[in-house]
């Protein structure tokens, strides 16, 4: 059972903004009713023109919390979109290596932590997918959404999450998060559950990916000029053999990609050989439903590999609520039975 977090910001440090202070009081105060016993990392709260400015100071963050013992949890605060930037002090003298050796903790986050959990994946350190402290547990209703609090809670629990199903319902996105929003309800809709898009509904492997916009990054320089080169300086995005029998894990972000972007996206993927290689595909529901057909038609026409099982629609990443998907844990997917079961 967990019993210590230590929460970090790694991508954007949003979290030590004074406008989001009613928001950390929230998600502190959740964690501490569950008995846990939270610290923030040294830089987790000195803002968003720090955490930008220091990249050498989050991978230290994340080091320290990695080396110290007492710590169970290391729980990401949000994503942002430079996390990249912290590879060199993690890699250039094995740093992360070194720090995750015979190390068990429980690493959680998504969105730009995309690329954390594929700095982890390099050093075979297994992690989770899915929610972060402040979009998760300082949500601003009365309590953590209820499909999103079960896996947290699992999480915490047991440290290991058994099985996935869909939720009955999706929300809408919060345009307003000031403390006039606090205890305000989300917009609910009935959700309609996963959907086999194609192939066999049965299939397992070990799941790995992440936001696509954050992979799309790793071979793609329109958003920095130096994400291409340092993926490839560090090897990080697996080769074809890598992949083999793995599960990809796609979810679109809060940018709602329009479809000739998602396109390319999907075609720069395609180029990698990925696609002959993998066992299947997850994929996220896009945030308030956005582009939901088209993207489903985009990954249909593109994917030639007609025998690959594509699953859409699954509750992950930034659409609201959230599960917990382990990474480097064997499962078996099953649209028959609507459940994605995990090997402990």
């Amino acid at each position: 059972m967990i019993q210590k977090v230590a929460i970090i910001s790694l991508s954007r440090g949003i979290l030590g903004e004074p406008f989001i202070s009613h928001e950390l009081e929230i998600g502190l105060n959740r964690l501490k009713n569950y008995g846990l016993e939270v610290i923030t990392t040294e830089s987790a709260l000195k803002g968003m023109e720090y955490i930008k400015n220091n990249p050498k100071e989050r991978a230290k963050d994340l080091l320290n919390a990695l080396n110290d013992n007492s710590i169970d949890m290391i729980l990401c605060a949000i994503g942002g979109d430079d996390t990249y930037r912290l590879l060199p002090y993690l890699f250039e003298n094995d740093e992360l290596k070194n720090a995750v050796k015979d190390n068990k903790k429980i690493f959680l986050g998504y969105s730009d932590t995309t690329w954390n959990h594929f700095m982890f994946n390099k050093v075979g350190f297994k992690t989770f997918y899915g929610q972060a402290f402040i979009t998760d547990l300082c949500e601003l209703e009365n309590e953590m959404l209820p499909y999103s609090r079960k896996y947290f809670e699992e999480l915490i629990n047991k440290e290991s999450i058994s099985k996935i199903e869909p939720s009955d319902v999706w929300y809408s996105e919060r345009t307003n998060f000031d403390s006039s929003q606090i205890g305000t309800k989300r917009i609910v809709h009935k959700n309609e559950g996963f959907q086999l898009l194609q192939g066999n509904p049965v299939f397992s492997g070990e799941i790995l990916g992440g936001c696509i916009e954050s992979i799309y990054d790793m071979f793609d320089n329109s958003r920095y000029s130096d994400t291409v080169e340092l993926c490839k300086k560090y090897n990080l995005f697996p080769s074809t053999e890598e992949w083999k029998g793995k599960i990809l894990l796609l979810e679109s972000s809060e940018e709602k990609t329009k479809p000739d972007l998602y396109r390319k996206m999907i075609r720069t993927l395609k180029e990698t050989g990925i696609f002959d290689s993998i066992s299947g595909i997850l994929v996220g529901k896009p945030i308030d439903e956005i582009y939901y057909d088209e993207y489903k038609s985009i990954l249909l026409e593109e994917i030639e590999n007609k025998n690959l099982p594509i699953v859409y629609n699954i509750n992950i990443g930034h659409a609201t609520p959230h599960c917990i998907i382990p990474f480097g844990i064997k499962c078996k997917v099953n649209m028959n039975e609507q459940t994605i079961i995990f090997n402990q």
